[in-house]
């Protein structure tokens, strides 16, 4: 399963997929989530697969809808953030701060307290993982300000964006 489409309803001026293997192109099934994220599935054979990705974009998409179980849902601890395991760290270092105080406060905290150092987590390490070990990459700093967004009763939840600067162009994750 590949994620590396824009979001469905991105205003496209044009947009190519191929994935090749064993030098046959081949036809993925395209499945897109509640949100608008374009994700695409197939099965391949054993040996190298070849995967290229390449859209121009011409503005902006339009927000996703407001739900309120999205409200609900991202509230919540989740398997990468433990809110609740985090509830009281949350609460003492950011007791007072309320609106972007309190957004731009957690940021700089999880800022200055991690380093990013590329192959020192595992895909499976969430929040607590990552402040224990006081380092990861961009996927670990978003996990462990969503944790402690939610264990103060903020929605957060991790997005894949892409990371402008960087050549080639590539997935980066952050906290929304």
């Amino acid at each position: 399963v590949f994620s590396v489409a824009v979001a469905q309803g991105t205003p496209t001026t044009s947009e190519t997929l191929s994935i090749i293997a064993n030098g046959a192109e081949l036809e993925p099934t395209e499945l897109v989530s509640e949100h608008g994220t374009r994700l695409h599935r197939l099965s391949a054979p054993a040996g190298p697969v070849t995967m290229h990705y390449e859209a121009v974009i011409d503005g902006q998409g339009e927000p996703a809808p407001y739900r309120e179980l999205d409200v609900v849902s991202y509230r919540r601890p989740s398997r990468y953030a433990e809110s609740d395991t985090l509830f009281a760290t949350a609460k003492s270092e950011f007791a007072g701060l309320s609106g972007k105080d309190l957004l731009d406060a957690v940021s700089s905290w999880v800022g200055d307290r991690l380093s990013y150092v590329p192959g020192t987590s595992q895909p499976t390490d969430g929040a607590v993982a990552t402040l224990l070990a006081r380092r990861g990459v961009c996927r670990d700093y978003a996990h462990l300000v969503i944790a402690l967004l939610r264990a103060l009763d903020v929605p957060a939840r991790l997005v894949s964006v892409y990371a402008p600067g960087l050549f080639p162009m590539d997935f980066h994750a952050v906290a929304e």
